[in-house]
């Protein structure tokens, strides 16, 4: 680890970054959720079958419901059963009731015949083909079974599980509750989005970009505002996040300036894991943790701020909401140009990877500065350029992180 000259923290790798987030974080106590609000989150007990599925044998064909076994060719129709409330019917040799899908299959019956391979005419029905027991019968539990597990801890809830619930009737389900993220941006020069700058202000956008980014992964933003340049504002301001949220981030602040009062203060008021990380952009990123609650110091720049996000936050708000797949798919591409790189940081430059002949073709989105939010829209990858290697040449091969695609690994 290297201590920069004017900071007390080491500057670690942005492996060892992750390891110590990972280390201080588990996924949030189980709860039960409404069926309705399930959508995204994550199983937290295995779902055993308690009914079988389906509960009575049916037809998965419109036709005839006959005695497998009665050979004779004309049976007499006795009534049609819908896919409905019983009609009470009872099928015997040289009789067949007519039987839409998912009908149930009338006492007696053993097999259906597919309404295409028979001809109907006086209440008589000729069967154009052979029938074999149990052909195009639904039985008892075919689907699921009493005692089946049907959906284990830690599967993630879709929509093809909301209806399996559903069917099951289970309306409430113990999950892994979607964590609530606070969201505070700091800093003198910041102004409402809503409102017109002065001299020497800008508008906040992190804040903004930070709640959506959170939305994003499913979970739920709070966002408290903006903060002024105050240790006694922080100091209230944060305490409050803590108190109502299950992760705090905070957005400037963080950095090296006699302004810059994060770190001291979540060394007051908690435990900080690390101040900085070698890796650009985002160098100063911060980790601590107060009363039990991880807070993520984000620098003031939007790109740091996002991509950080990315890296870090985003995978710790999925292992805290129970997943077991934390991070985005990785892909190798080729340079379509040259790609400027200093070699003491690991650096993610935000690209548009396109496929072209069977290869990954990657594009830089332009300047890279930090402070240049523009470079992330459109942008679906980041280059990953490693430490302790320069510039890359047009048509090398680098590794990409996907940032368009869901988690993976």
């Amino acid at each position: 680890m290297v201590f920069g000259p004017d900071s007390p923290y080491p500057t670690i790798d942005i492996g060892e970054a992750w390891r110590r987030v990972a280390a201080t974080l588990v996924p949030l106590a189980p709860a039960v959720c409404a069926l309705d609000d399930a959508l995204g989150l994550v199983l937290a007990e295995d779902i055993v079958a308690t009914e079988n599925m389906p509960p009575f044998a049916s037809s998965a064909m419109d036709g005839y419901a006959v005695v497998a076994e009665d050979l004779a060719p004309e049976k007499r129709v006795i009534g049609e059963q819908d896919a409905g409330p019983l009609q009470g019917l009872r099928v015997v040799p040289g009789t067949a009731a007519r039987i839409m899908t998912g009908g149930a299959l009338p006492e007696g019956a053993g097999a259906v015949i597919p309404v295409e391979n028979t001809a109907e005419e006086g209440g008589v029905v000729r069967l154009l083909s052979s029938v074999a027991p149990g052909q195009y019968v639904r039985p008892v539990g075919q689907d699921i079974a009493v005692g089946d597990v049907v959906l284990e801890a830690g599967s993630t809830i879709g929509p093809a599980e909301i209806g399996l619930l559903a069917t099951m009737g289970r309306t409430q389900v113990p999950v892994h509750p979607r964590p609530t993220v606070a969201v505070m941006a700091t800093g003198d020069e910041l102004v409402p989005a809503d409102r017109t700058p002065g001299p020497g202000q800008i508008r906040d956008g992190n804040s903004w970009a930070l709640a959506a980014a959170i939305r994003a992964v499913g979970c739920t933003p709070i966002r408290l505002g903006l903060v002024e340049d105050d240790a006694r504002a922080l100091r209230e301001a944060l305490l409050r996040a803590v108190a109502q949220a299950d992760m705090v981030l905070t957005s400037g602040g963080v950095s090296m300036g006699a302004r810059d009062l994060i770190k001291p203060l979540l060394e007051e008021l908690g435990e900080v894991h690390f101040g900085r990380v070698a890796k650009k952009p985002d160098k100063p990123l911060t980790y601590a943790t107060v009363k039990g609650v991880p807070v993520f110091g984000l620098p003031g720049f939007p790109v740091s701020s996002m991509v950080s996000f990315e890296n870090y936050v985003r995978p710790a708000l999925r292992l805290m909401g129970g997943h077991r797949k934390l991070f985005r798919p990785q892909a190798v591409v080729r340079l379509a140009h040259d790609v400027r790189h200093a070699p003491d940081r690991t650096e993610f430059q935000r690209a548009i990877v396109e496929r072209r002949d069977g290869q990954y073709w990657a594009t830089t989105t332009g300047v890279q500065v930090s402070g240049r939010l523009r470079s992330l829209v459109g942008a679906n990858a980041l280059l990953r350029l490693p430490r302790g290697r320069g510039d890359s040449d047009q048509g090398e091969e680098v590794a990409a992180i996907l940032i368009d695609q869901p988690e993976s690994r």
